[in-house]
């Protein structure tokens, strides 16, 4: 047994019902939809055409947003539908950054992710999903796949289907007849002149926080303005009269090209992973490599001062507490944040990543407490070194099960990066803590300043497969955001290594600069993929 859908774009006529009907059967709030109908427009009237397309989860075989949830909040039925169990999710948003077809979103009311369901609940009771029941001219065919029988499956052997992203390897159950790349390829047709109703001034699922602020700025008496706006709250470009000119120009260039326009579609979720999420990398790559560069230098010159090393112990404590308490602000349910470790779903690396740093604590804790013991437990530092490593490099595999996110994919390039993060920051808390091992700590802050470049030149330069990967580079060098990242690689990378190339003696202060270097860099590469459009 397998459950699906099939689209029959030929058939659809845009009324919403299906988006109503869902909204009923599920009680979904105003401002998020479990379903959406997408619009695309083609040429310009008299000589225009308008296309209809169903979006929702596509119940896939090979479900991301199930093998990166913690909690096993979200699983896979036997009959093949992926559904959600509310009560176990902690609002981690993982799974929205694992969607590649933005089919999930953060419940204003319950603050926990939610999605279609096949209305399971209806299908258990021998009854088809709501939007196949309301649907005026039978577009939505909904059944068993795998029953010979059915008129899903006869579609799927008598008709041309296709399917939304096959690339991310998902193997999704959700098949469009007359499916078009502009209908569903998020890239293939750009929206037409931001529409005033593809954002909510409210602030819409997660991104509902930030609800205040976006309706005090909003303008309903002025379209161009209210685009505009609509622009700054999405980008963070400021509201300023060339942006609103800019918008006009953009209008009037959309109807002279005659492309493919999208012109109605999900509203955007905002920025998922914000500044929590980019503070939490950076304290954790200073509390890691804390530890791992006194273990390191105790493994070349021998024993650290005790002051030293309890001063370094503390530090390392100090700035994992913070990497744990940021992680749990991150949460939407941060009521829930133990689940992580009691109900963990072991596929998930948010759960692995959890219970690393946990073991990590326990072990920086052991050596504290044999400080003042005296219980002789030097051996701790070897293992403590390689949860360490572990605890500096997980979030890099974290990201990678976000399938969602192009820029994200590869893992160990991205371990590697992070375990030079960790190495920098280690090494510059070192020289705080130690001044006498400051020529050590420098030759090693040096180096790793040098790969830090190389990783940062070869992601940038080297050619990206996908054009998301791309976009989020030209964002990254040539877009708003190139205003943190440029000075986050002079300031904080070639600079230092300047500095210390000199030999002048301020390499405390290349030390800083390079802090604040990784900060503003992972700020980008974190921020960037959750700007491009995955609808």
């Amino acid at each position: 047994m397998n459950y699906g859908f099939i689209i029959d774009n030929r058939l659809c006529i845009g009324c919403h019902a299906c988006t109503v009907a869902c909204k009923s059967e599920h009680d979904v709030p105003i401002g998020v939809n479990r379903t959406h109908v997408k619009y695309i427009e083609k040429g310009t009237f008299p000589n225009s055409s308008r296309e209809f397309s169903v979006h929702r989860c596509n119940h896939c075989a090979d479900a991301p947003c199930v093998e990166i949830c913690p909690t096993t909040a979200l699983y896979t039925r036997s009959d093949g539908i992926v559904d959600f169990d509310n009560d176990r999710c902690i609002g981690c948003k993982s799974c929205m950054q694992a969607c590649p077809y933005d089919a999930l979103y953060i419940d204003p009311d319950s603050h926990t992710a939610a999605k279609c369901n096949y209305c399971a609940h209806r299908l258990d009771g021998g009854y088809e999903p709501a939007c196949v029941i309301v649907c005026p001219v039978e577009a939505i065919v909904s059944g068993d796949m795998d029953d010979p029988n059915s008129k899903i499956s006869d579609l799927l052997t008598n008709e041309k289907v296709m399917a939304r992203k096959p690339e991310k390897m998902t193997q999704p159950n959700l098949y469009y007849i007359n499916g078009t790349n502009e209908m569903l390829d998020p890239n293939a047709a750009k929206p037409d002149w931001e529409y005033v109703w593809s954002e909510q001034s409210k602030g819409v699922g997660h991104y509902a926080k930030y609800a205040d602020k976006r309706v005090s700025e909003s303008d309903t008496e002025n379209l161009l303005i209210q685009l505009a706006m609509e622009n700054s709250a999405r980008s963070g470009k400021p509201l300023d009269q060339r942006s609103i000119d800019q918008v006009a120009k953009e209008i009037q260039q959309d109807v002279d090209e005659k492309k493919a326009r999208r012109v109605y579609d999900s509203p955007s979720k905002g920025v998922l992973w914000g500044w929590e999420v980019t503070s939490y990398v950076w304290t954790k790559a200073i509390a890691t490599g804390t530890f791992l560069m006194m273990a390191i230098y105790q493994f070349i010159n021998g024993p650290l001062d005790r002051t030293v090393e309890i001063s370094g112990l503390y530090t390392t404590l100090i700035f994992m507490g913070i990497t744990g308490a940021l992680l749990i602000k991150d949460l939407d349910r941060p009521d829930r944040f133990l689940y992580v470790l009691l109900r963990p779903q072991w596929r998930s690396w948010l759960v692995r990543g959890a219970y690393i740093i946990t073991v990590f604590g326990g072990l920086v804790t052991l050596l504290l407490i044999d400080h003042y013991l005296d219980l002789g437990l030097n051996g701790v530092w070897s293992i403590g070194a390689v949860f360490a490593i572990l605890g500096a490099v997980y979030t890099a595999f974290l990201f990678d099960q976000a399938r969602a996110r192009d820029l994200w994919q590869g893992p160990w390039i991205g371990a590697i990066h992070m375990l030079v993060h960790a190495i920098i920051a280690g090494s510059v808390s070192m020289i705080i803590i130690d001044p006498e091992s400051i020529s050590f700590m420098s030759s090693i802050l040096y180096f790793s300043i040098l790969l830090n470049v190389l990783i940062i030149a070869k992601e940038v330069l080297m050619p990206h497969n996908t054009p998301d990967s791309k976009k989020a580079i030209q964002l990254m060098t040539n877009g708003y955001y190139s205003r943190y990242f440029w000075p986050g690689l002079i300031l904080g990378s070639l600079l230092p290594f300047m500095i210390l190339t000199a030999n002048t003696g301020f390499d405390l202060v290349a030390g800083l600069l390079a802090l604040i270097g990784i900060f503003l860099t992972e700020f980008v590469r974190i921020r960037v993929p959750q700007m491009i459009p995955l609808s």
